[in-house]
């Protein structure tokens, strides 16, 4: 008996990695390693029972007085606190067994002042199904997964028990203790070593079950705190509808741009090629008759054939800037930098190279952010930083600044958005009166090359 359970507790284990998500066959010391983690992490699981019951009854509370108003402000931070613990069980949840728990929570409204601003956050809250659920949370989990998460330990302890009975089995009896084990009643040495001998399969059979009840009291919280099939549905529907808005949107920017590009060359670059190329022709015609007027044209000829190419370099530039092609995107934001009458420190640590149309949408959004910088923030110094991590390539351009910067109120920053949103990418501004003013840039994408300039 005690080998097919101690088999039990190997293949248990055995079928799924608690620690790491990771299927296959482990050793026997390591099966018995993930079981006692898992013994112990029962507790831990546990003792969410005590904020989960607090938070319960703040939330009762605090929606009790929706009626008198006061709850509007009292309920959204209460809610924050609920998601921040369950958030934390999704955390575990990947840590100890494997599996990913998505956040199924509806986008909030922007902050806005005031007690209005309070109310249309409040009733967000309210309406998002996934609030209801964790309060479901709050409500099954201390009766339910408190049990799951309890019961191997105390069949180990059961176990134990069985072990000392031996020792103690005299003093229970005389203080009139407990003295039964199991289905049998411990009434001197032999039934004593008895229990003895099935306390070892008892405990045993608390550590095979440890792992298997992780993964129920896990299963349970991806049950309540997971997203449901309808909100995913209401997620890929708000997805499809960004992806449509952004392809719109770079559509309408590749048109302006493609505008921008044909209007330069005609206002710039092909009307220097025109008038060069009538210069020469009427400098054919004088080159017999008026030598010295030919001298001049030609040499004006040559000095507009110098200010288009400049302009071509100009145009090109503004396309996609050689720097940026040949030395990548820190080489290139540091001549940025240069080019502003601004005093720029950039730092960056990059340790690859993104696609070039993510490369390019980061290098544009700097410049467009240093422009800004220059001509309405009134700083005397910025600070640009380039890094990745986690994925995501990040960029954070701080000024000294009278700041006041606001999306809302500007096609600037809504440039900036819509340019890095083309890319799934985001805009974060914190630009307090007095400055400083932040911009921070996020892109997610896969770096492919190695580093082409140091920090």
């Amino acid at each position: 008996m005690t080998s097919s359970i101690t088999t039990g507790v190997v293949s248990n284990v055995q079928k799924t990695d608690t620690t790491s998500g990771r299927t296959g066959r482990r050793n026997p010391l390591g099966a018995l390693r993930n079981a006692v983690a898992s013994l112990f992490r029962g507790p831990a699981l546990a003792a969410f029972a005590v904020p989960q019951l607090l938070l319960l009854t703040a939330a009762t509370v605090t929606a009790s007085l929706l009626g008198l108003g006061v709850g509007a402000l009292l309920v959204p931070p209460t809610i924050l606190a609920v998601r921040g613990l369950a958030g934390l069980r999704r955390r575990l949840a990947a840590r100890w067994s494997g599996v990913e728990i998505r956040d199924p929570y509806q986008p909030l409204p922007d902050a806005e002042a005031g007690f209005k601003g309070a109310w249309k956050r409040c009733q967000a809250m309210l309406s998002d199904q996934a609030t209801w659920r964790d309060l479901l949370w709050l409500l099954v989990d201390p009766l339910i997964g408190l049990t799951m998460a309890l019961l191997p330990l105390a069949v180990v302890a059961y176990g134990v028990f069985g072990l000392v009975l031996p020792q103690v089995w005299q003093s229970l009896a005389d203080n009139g203790g407990n003295t039964w084990y199991l289905w049998f009643h411990v009434t001197d040495s032999a039934t004593a070593g008895t229990a003895a001998l099935f306390g070892v399969p008892v405990m045993l059979a608390g550590l095979a079950l440890a792992p298997a009840a992780l993964r129920g009291h896990t299963a349970l919280a991806k049950a309540l705190l997971g997203p449901t099939a309808r909100a995913e549905a209401l997620a890929a529907e708000r997805k499809v509808a960004h992806l449509t808005e952004t392809r719109r949107d770079a559509l309408t920017t590749q048109a302006a741009e493609l505008r921008r590009i044909e209007r330069d060359l005609h206002d710039g670059a092909q009307a220097r090629l025109v008038a060069m190329g009538m210069n020469l022709g009427v400098a054919e015609r004088l080159v017999e008759r008026d030598p010295e007027a030919a001298k001049q044209l030609l040499a004006e000829t040559r000095q507009a054939s110098a200010s288009a190419l400049n302009e071509l370099r100009d145009l090109v530039r503004g396309i996609h800037p050689p720097v940026l092609a040949d030395r990548g995107l820190a080489d290139a934001v540091r001549a940025l930098g240069m080019d502003s009458p601004l005093n720029v420190t950039v730092s960056a640590e990059l340790p690859g190279r993104p696609e070039a149309p993510v490369e390019s949408a980061i290098y544009f959004a700097v410049s467009e952010a240093l422009t800004n910088a220059a001509k309405h923030s009134g700083a005397a110094h910025v600070d640009v930083q380039l890094w990745y991590e986690n994925g995501t390539l990040k960029a954070q351009i701080t000024d000294d600044g009278t700041g006041g910067a606001d999306p809302s109120r500007g096609t600037g920053l809504r440039g900036l958005e819509r340019r890095l949103a083309t890319f799934d990418g985001v805009l974060a501004v914190r630009s307090p009166l007095g400055g400083p003013t932040t911009l921070t840039m996020e892109l997610p994408c896969e770096l492919y090359s190695r580093r082409t300039s140091s920090s």
